[in-house]
């Protein structure tokens, strides 16, 4: 699942390809785009925004793209065949001398002037991997609804940039508080933003996400995904509820004997 860390890698590998080159195929296969082609523009940067990806290009145009559930970018030699999905999930190809770059079920893809990226990202909160990373700022949003649920709060963009679902679980877990605690009740609500910061900053570089320090298969996450297993500490089986307005609930996942705070109402 697509978080902060995973875009961080994606940008840096297209950067690495695309900036610098000029580009010789342009396919934007989404309705709003189907016009567009950028053939001939030199790529001029990508960077990352918690989990908004930013393609710039000559001319003050940026390519912005949000990898929503399962979307990615995928690169290629010129010339290879293209794997990353099905031809149908694939809304970008962008192409340069020695490399293609491919978007796959992108659910946001846009083009906008350079100068107005604050119209997409411009919300967002401090990025842990970013230039703007500032935990206390962070905190500060964090707490700015007291009585909300830290889970939410957590996933939150406004709040903080590129913690998702997995994070926010992890997090309630090394918390040591159910995700449905108010913020203003986690012991030392510094460590929610001083925590999430050093997760990402740790992971940004690996494609397998490990909170627990072990690197061993099937041990890199503390609750994520575990719903009925053993907790790694206690024993307890791992629980799972769904969290969130309705339409827009995440599976939340924790462990009853190490965590405290309120938990869901209703089956679990």
């Amino acid at each position: 699942m697509p978080e902060g860390d995973t875009v961080w890698r994606a940008a840096r590998e297209l950067d690495r390809v695309l900036t610098g080159q000029r580009l010789v195929h342009c396919d934007l296969r989404v309705p709003a785009l189907a016009t567009v082609d950028l053939t001939g523009r030199e790529v001029t940067g990508v960077i990352s925004r918690g989990k908004h990806l930013l393609i710039r290009v000559e001319g003050g145009f940026t390519l912005h793209s949000h990898l929503g559930m399962d979307g990615s970018w995928r690169i290629r030699a010129a010339g290879e065949r293209r794997r990353g999905g099905p031809e149908h999930q694939l809304r970008a190809v962008l192409g340069t001398a020695a490399h293609t770059v491919l978007g796959y079920r992108l659910p946001t893809l846009e083009l906008l002037r350079t100068a107005e990226e604050d119209s997409v990202v411009g919300h967002l909160g401090p990025d842990p991997l970013g230039p703007d990373w500032d935990p206390a700022e962070a905190t500060r949003r964090l707490l700015a609804e007291p009585g909300r649920a830290v889970g939410e709060a957590l996933l939150d963009q406004r709040n903080l940039a590129g913690v998702g679902n997995v994070y926010k679980s992890e997090l309630c877990f090394l918390l040591r508080v159910t995700p449905w605690l108010p913020v203003d009740r986690v012991p030392r609500p510094e460590r929610m933003a001083s925590l999430a910061g050093k997760l990402l900053e740790v992971n940004k570089a690996r494609t397998a996400r490990i909170t627990t320090a072990d690197r061993r298969p099937d041990h890199h996450l503390w609750v994520y995904g575990r719903a009925g297993r053993p907790c790694r500490r206690c024993g307890t089986a791992i629980a799972v509820a769904g969290q969130g307005p309705p339409g827009w609930e995440r599976p939340a996942y924790w462990c009853p004997g190490c965590q405290t705070g309120p938990e869901p109402e209703g089956p679990v």
